[in-house]
């Protein structure tokens, strides 16, 4: 049965939410596990990536959004930047006809349903880094490991390729599936 990228997507969202908000006040300058990002960095990435989503899925293109999402998104309140930007990225994904319709990507016109199991990976994994980073319980949840596992499988020479991501990791025998998936995308967990 195929993904259904609209549900996953939204669920990594909302997953990744309390991980935000419980970053402590100490934590986010930190580096975190993404290599030449600390930790707000890391959150900025994902609520301007949420942001990007609207603008895009409503058929701007790159050069009609410019520079408004360039430099720090998150203002005083990154937890409720978060929360506002998850919201409008799901909304924007649910809209009508806005999975058939292309998407001017920088590595398009994709699809829309493309471009949202790509902010699929790019939420859920990066939920990740942000609970590895703040030491918080990194378990990701199975169906969502299972459904990220999919997308990525049935696209992996474009994410290796892609440079958003690690050099793939070795995995250790009877590795279970978040590490499979983790290490497929450059990371050790």
């Amino acid at each position: 049965m195929p993904v259904n990228l609209l549900d996953v997507h939204a669920r990594a969202l909302n997953f990744v939410g309390p991980a935000v908000a419980a970053i402590a006040s100490d934590q986010w300058s930190r580096a975190s596990v993404c290599a030449g990002w600390s930790v707000r960095d890391l959150v900025n990435h994902l609520v301007s990536g949420n942001l990007w989503v609207a603008e895009l899925v409503a058929g701007k293109s790159i050069e009609e959004v410019g520079d408004r999402l360039d430099g720090d998104v998150l203002g005083d309140d990154a937890g409720a930047a978060y929360t506002a930007s998850a919201t409008v990225a799901a909304a924007a994904f649910a809209g009508p006809g806005a999975t058939d319709a292309p998407v001017a990507v920088s590595y398009g016109p994709v699809p829309g349903s493309v471009y949202c199991g790509h902010r699929f990976v790019d939420v859920l994994i990066h939920g990740w880094d942000i609970a590895e980073s703040t030491s918080q319980d990194a378990n990701l949840p199975l169906d969502l490991v299972e459904a990220c596992w999919e997308v990525v499988q049935a696209e992996i020479a474009d994410f290796e390729n892609s440079g958003a991501f690690g050099e793939p990791q070795p995995v250790p025998d009877g590795a279970d599936l978040q590490t499979k998936l983790l290490a497929a995308l450059g990371r050790r967990g």
